[in-house]
Formats: C-alpha cells, structure tokens, sequence
C-alpha cells in the first residue's frame, strides 16, 4: 500500500519531532522524574491516544476543513507558535527549568495521569501540524485507497513517538541525576532545549500564513 521510501521518510521525521522538546516531552519527563517511571507510562498512554484521535480526524476530513476555512488552519499555527514561545521562555528565563530538573508535583491518580497525557497532545500543535501537513505529503495517490495510507503512515507515527517517549521516560531519573551533579551541563541542556522550542515556534510563525 505504501513504498519503502515513504514508511522510512514518516519514521525519519517523527523521530526529528519526537526529539525536539515540545509539551509532550516536558510534561512526560517532568511527570516520570516527580512520580516514577509508570506515571510517565500511564500519561504516555493518554498521549498516544491523542495521537489516535489525530489521526482519526485527519484520514476523515480535518485537513478538508482546514481548506473550506482556511483562517481555522491560519489560527492554529499562529497559536501553537506562541505556546512554543511561551514554553521556551519559561525554559530560557533566569530560574527557568530542564524538562530533567527535578520539581516538586502532586502525586496524580493513573484516571488523571492519562486524561492529562491526552490533554497535553490534543493542545500540541507539533502534533496538529504533523498530521495535517506532514503526513499527507507522504500518501501517493496512485497507490491505492489514501486514507488507508493515512493509518498506516499515522501508526508508524505512533509506534516511533512511544518507542521513543517510553525510552525517555525510562532513563528519565537517571539523565536527572547525571545533570543534577553537573550544574554547567544542566545548565546547557536548558539552554538548548528552549532554543529549540523557540526555533520550532519561529518555523510555525513564519509558515502560520500559508494555507493548508
């Protein structure tokens, strides 16, 4: 149904969004170092769900919305581009802390736990943008039936986001304390994960005018 090339092109690219700090990297570190590994766990399988619900929207007619009103798509890059600004800033400002640096959090129930997971990504507009711009560069229309290619290059998402996530959340403590005895080091890794916020927000600005 899908080529080669487009199955390791999605993958590549989830990777690269996985990987640059965002809400759902934040919240699932910060939740697995306060709480232990299974509350990152818990909240992680909230955050795929969202994910699913993504793309259940997406192969069903989200992205044709955004094409009959076009200022819906307009507005959602636009605030998804503050809320990266407004999370780098929280990262970058003096006193500002690493999605690794250890804080003090109420203990969640699971019911919680993942009602927030899945909050945080239905409110990530890293994962708006993926399935309403990104993805659908992938499907080939003379391959066949393309909302089938839209579930199956959606999974390979997924399956990327949790594998990495759930590595995140596992090490998580660990990479927390190795930072926490280097205070240069820590201060470096906050550094470059607000950069990387902020630069992801500057894309999202600069691309908020172009129609879906």
């Amino acid at each position: 149904m899908i080529e080669t090339a487009a199955a390791v092109g999605i993958a590549l690219v989830a990777l690269g969004m996985v990987l640059t700090p965002g809400p759902n990297m934040v919240y699932l570190v910060s939740r697995s170092i306060s709480q232990g590994p299974l509350a990152g766990l818990v909240s992680l399988l909230g955050t795929m769900v969202g994910f699913g619900v993504y793309m259940v929207m997406a192969n069903v007619g989200l992205a044709a919305v955004f094409v009959v009103v076009p200022w819906l798509y307009v507005a959602l890059k636009i605030a998804g581009a503050a809320y990266l600004f407004w999370l780098a800033w929280k990262t970058l400002r003096p006193g500002g802390l690493s999605a690794f640096e250890a804080r003090d959090l109420p203990r969640d129930s699971h019911r919680r736990l993942f009602t927030m997971g899945l909050t945080t990504n239905l409110l990530n507009p890293k994962a708006a943008i993926m399935y309403v711009s990104l993805i659908p560069q992938f499907v080939d229309l003379s391959r066949g039936d393309v909302v089938l290619q839209g579930f199956v290059l959606g999974s390979i998402q997924i399956t990327v986001s949790a594998v990495v996530n759930a590595t995140l959340i596992i090490v998580a403590g660990g990479i927390a304390a190795f930072l926490a005895s280097r205070p240069s080091w820590m201060a470096w890794q906050r550094r470059i994960s607000g950069s990387l916020l902020g630069m992801v927000g500057v894309k999202l600005a600069v691309d908020a005018p172009k129609p879906a």
